[in-house]
């Protein structure tokens, strides 16, 4: 396959060269997993792109940045895709030190408008000529803040291209309105934008001839194409869940995945939710575009009525949640931690101000892995940890996150659980009500000689490894961060015994607030301060230095210099 000058391919090789992109995608990612569907609709969009533009003097940015692959195809890095969202590897996303073809880099959807904008200004001021090219789409046009570029743009109206991929779809089908077929002229005529289309996405003639007939367009401009996601991959082309979206290692020809995903937390939470709804009609279900990996359309099957998906809008899920709150109604907004990044105001200004009874499953908090430094949810208790009457928690298991989720309805705060991505094992115990604030301790072995705070699965992991290693330790279960348990801690406080918190997010998550209630010194492991790239989180946390092993180490280092 050769892509070095595509400028010089007729049409018909064009083609040719479309479809064997189409079926090495396919090929690849069923061996390293990725982003399937998204990428098979914009084949011949990101070849006609490079036909026409000449990157990177013309430069192209790719909403959220998971639509990027062919872009990295014909830009040099098809011999890395073998690496493709490993430790070390091509990134899933585009990436500035992996390209100079890749002027931004995104993990989160909606900014390729605002940034689009800003090159343009920096283009203008330094008296170059050359294009500014946003692709937006999957659903991306639901967030707010292209709204808000959108307006800015049309106002300011520097040269620069829009193409809006209109594919109906986010990561499952749409159901923000603006994308939902109701997507024309007029939308973008009323931000001041120029507009061409809608041009049929895969159609490589007609997409050629309309970008060179606006290449030098001056002012920005709207070219709207529609296309197919998943195109070239049946399973994908019919897929309306969000299934094949992202995916791991699959079997091309029967489309089963080569690993089976087990009984997700994600599951888990949103079984409970489901129980609980049964008996509670007031408890509804809010996602912001994540239904299918919040595992979610099991509750819109069961309560049409009480499920609301409202399209890539963190900011408004939250704020939207907390009027129907104050209006009497018990939402559970799900929403993975990276994202809840961009609610910060909402939950501040609205949810906590106001003292608000929403529940938030904080989805794929921790370490996610191969989606690399815009998806580590490694960062929300800290900027959550200030705010006032919000309760933070984290479950060590299953049954205790059932509880959680029981004892937040039961309670008049704004209360968040969070989770990790992967496997835990499925239970179905009865609902029990967990005092807020209240910690748990086990003592491993006769004689402790160190006290280990720690959260969330690591609890039971530290337990099993201090039993196979002999080692005798307090381990307490600090199952919420805000409020803290003052009274177990003054305990600890009292105890003879050196204090280690091990936390598997950004250090301070946990162990700042322990410093500000006990006197003793207290040794930390966390993750630094910075952020941590792709790759698998077994690797990820041994290279960060917070895996058991570690923690290990640190403990029998303190026993020695004890003795």
């Amino acid at each position: 396959m050769n892509t070095n000058n595509i400028q010089s391919l007729s049409l018909d090789e064009l083609e040719k060269l479309a479809a064997s992109i189409r079926a090495f995608l396919i090929q690849s990612i069923s061996q390293t997993g990725g982003h399937l569907s998204s990428n098979l609709g914009v084949v011949e969009l990101t070849i006609a792109l490079h036909y026409v533009f000449h990157s990177p003097q013309d430069q192209m940015i790719f909403d959220v940045g998971h639509q990027s692959y062919t872009h990295k195809i014909l830009t040099g890095r098809m011999d890395q895709f073998s690496t493709l969202r490993q430790k070390d590897g091509l990134s899933g996303f585009q990436k500035r030190k992996e390209s100079i073809h890749d002027p931004w880099e995104a993990g989160h959807s909606s900014t390729s408008l605002s940034a689009a904008l800003g090159l343009a200004i920096a283009r203008d001021m330094q008296h170059k000529d050359h294009q500014v090219i946003a692709i937006i789409g999957d659903g991306a046009l639901s967030g707010g803040m292209a709204f808000e570029a959108l307006q800015d743009i049309g106002s300011k109206q520097r040269k620069m291209i829009i193409v809006c991929n209109d594919n109906r779809m986010s990561i499952s089908e749409n159901n923000a309105g603006f994308e939902r077929g109701f997507l024309d002229r007029s939308l973008f005529a009323s931000c001041g934008l120029d507009y061409v289309g809608p041009l049929n996405g895969h159609d490589l003639k007609a997409l050629i001839q309309t970008f060179e007939s606006i290449k030098d367009h001056q002012g920005p401009i709207v070219v709207h194409v529609l296309t197919q996601k998943g195109k070239g991959y049946p399973l994908a082309e019919i897929d309306m869940e969000g299934n094949w979206h992202g995916v791991g290692p699959f079997d091309v020809a029967s489309g089963k995945m080569k690993k089976k995903s087990g009984y997700s937390w994600s599951a888990l939470m949103a079984d409970a939710l489901m129980e609980l709804a049964q008996k509670n009609e007031k408890i509804v279900a809010i996602t912001p575009a994540m239904a299918q990996g919040s595992k979610l359309y099991g509750f819109q099957k069961a309560f049409p009525d009480r499920f609301f998906d409202c399209g890539i809008a963190e900011q408004h899920a939250i704020t939207m949640a907390s009027a129907m709150a104050q209006g009497g109604i018990r939402p559970f907004v799900s929403v993975y931690s990276s994202f809840l990044q961009r609610a910060f105001d909402s939950l501040l200004h609205d949810a906590s101000r106001m003292d608000l009874p929403i529940v938030i499953g904080v989805d794929r908090a921790g370490l996610v892995g191969a989606d690399g430094e815009t998806h580590q949810g490694v960062f929300e208790i800290r900027m959550r940890e200030m705010m006032p009457h919000l309760i933070l928690s984290q479950p060590k298991d299953g049954k205790e996150a059932r509880n959680l989720l029981y004892t937040a309805f039961l309670q008049k705060h704004p209360f968040a659980i969070r989770y990790p991505r992967g496997g835990v094992e499925k239970t179905d115990t009865a609902f029990e009500r967990i005092p807020i604030g209240s910690w748990t301790k086990k003592i491993v072995g006769s004689h402790p000689f160190c006290i280990v705070i720690t959260y969330g699965p690591k609890v039971d992991v530290l337990i099993q490894k201090a039993k196979e290693e002999k080692l005798s330790l307090v381990v307490v279960n600090a199952r919420f961060f805000k409020p803290v348990d003052e009274k177990m801690l003054a305990a600890l406080d009292q105890m003879d015994l050196p204090i280690l918190v091990w936390e598997t997010d950004q250090i301070g998550s946990l162990s700042d607030v322990i410093r500000r209630t006990i006197w003793k010194p207290i040794t930390v492991i966390g993750i630094g301060d910075h952020f941590v790239e792709q790759g698998d989180i077994p690797s990820l946390e041994k290279e960060e230095h917070i895996d058991v092993d570690t923690v290990i180490r640190v403990v029998k280092k303190r026993k020695t210099s004890i003795l």
